[in-house]
């Protein structure tokens, strides 16, 4: 059995359907369409340098890989390398291949530092240590059974709050950038984000084919988007929160707790069967705020990071 690595090809027939395959056997948790993964690739900074790569054994697609570097952080030398293979066919050497042409990618950018997310297990674990890796921050994956599940209440914004949906920003959606910017730049993680480019935000996240702007939900406060969270949907039965935050002169309120169960009621309404999220493990506000909704953790990933001389 012969196993090679090379780049996705998005115009062969089938290749991204087998990477999405792949991607969600590996990773059943995140929410990604053949349309996304084409849309990740097109839209990226040329800074990124971002790659998608696939493990192919005698023709067929066994692995995938993201990989780029974190051009948005204000700390340069920074890259990322995700790795997943099909539950059938580890240990057979597709993971190896794929982290060594990712890591080779990026010290030719000059990266120093590389993190990568690994599913806790002692496979994976294990994997990540003979590679050099070191185990650092933790985050969990959370599901919600919106078909069978119960969630609370629906309630009446408070006096000077009115909840709106993205789609209802679409003539200007700049508001809703400061308002991503200010709160990814507070989400706890070791490689931090700055938004500055307002073009590329509208390429990346506004135009993102995940992006439901029915569903996205923003809470308002005297005119001024305060909360929001952000939809995610496979067009079929799968919806993920893609973030949720609140701006700093408005936390404690308990507006993004509204939005979010605003959204989550109409996905429900619209027939979407399951929802997912993710959290740090010590963010502990919005762990309880996803537990009063009723989701459950459903697996953890460890962040891993290997320093290059």
């Amino acid at each position: 059995m012969t196993v090679i690595v090379r780049d996705l090809r998005p115009e062969a027939p089938g290749e991204v359907e087998a990477f999405v395959r792949v991607r969600r056997l590996a990773l059943p948790f995140m929410v990604s369409t053949a349309r996304s993964v084409v849309h990740d690739l097109a839209h990226a900074r040329p800074e990124a340098r971002y790659r998608q790569l696939v493990a192919e054994e005698d023709g067929e697609i066994v692995g995938t890989a993201q990989v780029g570097v974190a051009h948005d952080s204000p700390r340069p030398g920074l890259g990322f390398a995700n790795v997943y293979v099909h539950p059938e066919r580890t240990r057979r050497g597709a993971g190896s291949l794929l982290i060594r042409a990712a890591e080779e990618h990026l010290a030719a950018h000059g990266t120093t530092r590389v993190y990568s997310w690994v599913l806790d297990g002692p496979g994976n674990l294990a994997f990540a240590e003979r590679h050099g890796y070191r185990a650092s921050r933790s985050a969990h994956f959370l599901r919600l059974d919106l078909a069978g599940g119960t969630l609370p209440p629906l309630q009446a914004p408070p006096p000077g709050v009115e909840l709106r949906t993205a789609a209802d920003f679409a003539d200007d959606p700049r508001p809703l950038f400061a308002l991503d910017a200010e709160t990814t730049a507070d989400e706890p993680s070791d490689v931090g984000a700055e938004f500055t480019d307002y073009e590329a935000w509208l390429e990346e996240t506004w135009r993102h084919p995940l992006l439901d702007a029915e569903l996205t939900t923003v809470a308002v406060v005297d005119g001024r988007p305060a909360a929001f969270t952000a939809a995610h949907t496979d067009g079929a039965t799968r919806y993920a929160s893609g973030m949720t935050g609140t701006a700093r002169a408005f936390r404690g309120r308990g507006l993004a707790k509204l939005a979010k169960n605003a959204s989550l009621h109409r996905a429900r309404a619209a027939g979407y069967r399951e929802a997912f999220t993710g959290n740090d493990t010590g963010n502990g506000p919005m762990l309880a705020i996803n537990k009063w909704f009723g989701y459950e953790i459903c697996a953890t990933e460890v962040r891993h990071v290997r320093e290059r001389a």
